[in-house]
């Protein structure tokens, strides 16, 4: 996650004293920041986009569950399945009626959506799945009520086979809503980040107001550690600004009278007091907002495999069923055309293509949670295996996100540990991301830490405490003022690459100095390499200056680089590389993501990321580890694999038996029995589940996804 810097208490709006409120610490800063975003406060109250799968996962498991009891006695007292098994069927004459009036249940009831399904299909002119089931469902209950009261052969007596597609296909289509429907509201996540309470001047007095309430001149307060509720200018007070929930920017940067700041983002060490500019509609971070919802909404659609197969096989069932109908009545059989027609048209059927895809993706979906990678969204996971360029966002995602110490550079030899220390002591009681990032190296250098007192900052230039009887003063440029600058020999001033440099000084004299820069996380490099490997092209994208990228860059031997990218900018350069031609996964973790995650091929979200780039993402990383990239790109060539695999086994089963059905090889003899059609049917479905069971077997660990591209 971009660094979340937290606040600190103060005296109040403007008061500088308490904890540090520096410009990066003080220290020399030359990264850009990318430009405000902001927030609609107006819907607050949130969106339920993802009910309407929720819906239908509740609909289809509690219409599996009813048909499953309800089918067990349909099938246990049929006659014509008792006669295939080869047992009696118990009970008096009125036995013969339990399947006949249950089945009619299942197949007005548990039938009804593909019943409704298939007329929706046929009013949009696109048969698919739904058409193909509702066409086997119907046919099977006429002609079994036809065979029940005697008016077709008995042979026709397909009450179990009724039930059977009922329960079958209610199971795929509830393990299939259950891998779309959504965990997650994008939009939902950006109202989280305004506060649900706003201070505002009225007079001398402080009222607590809703931000909705806000109009553009009014004064509000902001607390130490409180979020921005609307944009605005500051009017009084100074504080650095955590503004990596909406910027990507990991150093916090210092606002002073006379600077605008955008709802959402934090003062993290001092108060402030805003005059409201910009309210509902017109702030930034309802820009972000709808460029969300224009991504989301605008998000191609791929036709679903199984769709597609299901239309080829429901014109070929159709087809054959016409064929079998009048060449058995030419050859003068009419009672054979009517058994042997409506036996194709419930054999074609999919039993085995109804489950083929939704078994494979829950598996599939399964195995990744097990490692790390949770899928939302099975269409991007299906289009993952496509992907010929991902584009990182640099901070929290190929970087740590956040400060650290990089080098220790002292004025004396040998004086490194000593540099650290103190400036570690006199840090001790800050709550500034660099003064954390200072005390932690000295904590993994196991450094003796003298205990410091009488602790204060100064906002821009830097803190100070008393260690052992000296003064101990640690910050940037501004607290050298003209102190020793002609004999200063450490710590580059024209430092570069995004590094920043802090002075430590002692009872006046500089005894060092400290680097620290956002990390690489040391996974990236092997990531990037793993991705060249691949044959995949790299990019990174940052709202840092060109230099800061271009160092990071090289580094990692990224191949093309975004930088000084605006966060409303960023789902522009994801269009960009898609009009030249390119698949594009987008992996990022910050508000500022969002809109390119939704307009991305693939969005991958970083698990440790915010709520709202995780919820416009359809892939999310449990973990920070950029090499679960590589796990995403291994389980989707897999699960495509086994649908691949899966779609030829349940609709080779459909191609060899219809024809087999229908009689074509009548002329020497042999004509498929419905018996051995439904055996058939039934095995080919079998063969369907234990194939997808073998993606259990896919080791997703970043290690191990890593380790098989660089082979």
């Amino acid at each position: 996650m971009e660094h979340e810097h937290p606040g600190v208490p103060s005296a109040g709006p403007g008061d500088s004293s308490g904890q540090s409120g520096r410009d990066g610490h003080g220290g020399t800063d030359h990264s850009e920041h990318a430009g405000h975003a902001a927030h609609d406060h107006g819907e607050h109250a949130g969106h339920s986009g993802h009910a309407g799968h929720a819906g239908h996962v509740a609909q289809f498991r509690r219409l599996f569950w009813i048909m499953l009891a309800i089918a067990v006695p349909v099938v246990a007292f049929n006659e014509m399945f008792a006669h295939l098994i080869g047992y009696g069927v118990p009970g008096g004459s009125w036995t013969r009626w339990i399947s006949p009036v249950l089945g009619t249940v299942m197949y007005l009831w548990g039938g009804r959506p593909f019943l409704t399904g298939g007329w929706g299909e046929i009013r949009s002119r696109k048969p698919g799945m739904m058409l193909l089931i509702a066409l086997a469902i119907t046919v099977a209950f006429v002609a079994s009520w036809g065979a029940t009261i005697g008016l077709l052969d008995h042979e026709l007596d397909f009450w179990w086979e009724l039930a059977l597609l009922v329960v079958i296909m209610l199971l795929g289509h509830w393990i299939e809503m259950r891998s779309l429907a959504q965990t997650s509201s994008a939009l939902d996540s950006l109202a989280a980040l305004l506060p649900d309470e706003a201070e505002k001047l009225d007079g001398d007095e402080i009222v607590t107001v809703s931000p909705e309430d806000l109009v553009v001149g009014d004064l509000v307060v902001v607390r130490p550690g409180a979020s921005v509720p609307t944009d605005g200018d500051i009017v009084d007070g100074a504080a650095d600004m955590d503004e990596s929930m909406v910027t990507g920017e990991s150093k916090t940067v210092h606002r002073s009278a006379g600077d605008a700041v955008v709802a959402g983002t934090v003062a993290t060490d001092s108060g402030l007091r805003i005059r409201v500019t910009a309210t509902g509609e017109d702030t930034a971070l309802a820009g972000i907002r709808k460029l969300v919802a224009d991504a989301q909404g605008s998000s191609s659609r791929a036709q679903r495999i199984a769709d597609t197969a299901a239309a080829w096989l429901f014109w070929y069932a159709l087809g054959a069923a016409l064929i079998t109908a009048l060449v058995w009545t030419l050859f003068g059989l009419p009672e054979s055309a009517v058994v042997r027609t409506i036996t194709v048209l419930v054999i074609a059927c999919p039993h085995a293509l109804g489950l083929a895809i939704p078994l494979v993706v829950s598996i599939a979906t399964e195995r990744a949670a097990r490692g790390g990678v949770l899928v939302k969204d099975r269409l991007a996971l299906e289009s993952m295996r496509t992907v010929d360029s991902v584009l990182f966002d640099k901070t929290g995602t190929l970087t740590k996100g956040e400060p650290a110490v990089i080098g220790v550079e002292p004025v004396e030899p040998d004086d490194e540990g000593r540099v650290l220390a103190l400036a570690a002591a006199a840090e001790s009681d800050s709550e500034h991301p660099l003064a954390r990032a200072i005390v932690a190296a000295a904590r993994s250098r196991e450094l003796s830490v003298p205990v410091s007192s009488d602790f204060s900052s100064s906002p821009a230039v830097g803190v100070k405490a008393t260690v052992d009887g000296g003064l101990v003063e640690v910050g940037g440029p501004h607290l050298l003022s003209r102190r020793q600058t002609e004999e200063l020999t450490v710590g580059d001033r024209d430092a570069d690459d995004g590094v920043t440099v802090l002075y430590v000084v002692v009872d006046g004299g500089v005894i060092g100095a400290l680097r620290l820069a956002d990390e690489i996380r040391p996974e990236s490099k092997e990531t990037v390499d793993a991705l060249h490997a691949a044959g995949v092209q790299v990019v990174m994208i940052t709202g840092d200056a060109q230099e800061v990228a271009d160092a990071v860059a090289e580094q990692l031997r990224i191949d093309r680089v975004f930088a000084g990218v605006r966060p409303e900018d960023k789902a522009a350069k994801v269009a960009q590389l898609q009009a030249d031609g390119r698949k594009v996964a987008m992996v990022g973790d910050g508000v500022n993501d969002a809109p390119a995650l939704a307009r991305a091929d693939v969005g991958i979200a970083i698990g440790a990321g915010t709520d709202v780039a995780i919820g416009s993402a359809g892939v999310i990383l449990a973990s920070s580890d950029p090499r679960s990239v590589l796990s995403v790109i291994e389980l989707s060539r897999a699960t495509y694999r086994k649908m691949k695999q899966n779609l030829w086994w349940a609709a080779g089963y459909n191609l060899a038996a219809v024809p087999l059905a229908a009689g074509v090889l009548a002329p020497i003899g042999f004509v498929l029995p419905m018996s051995v059609g439904a055996i058939l049917m039934s095995a080919s479905t079998v063969v369907v589940a234990l194939n997808a069971q073998l993606l259990r077997r896919l080791d997703l660990s970043p290690e191990a996804s890593a380790r098989a591209y660089r082979q």
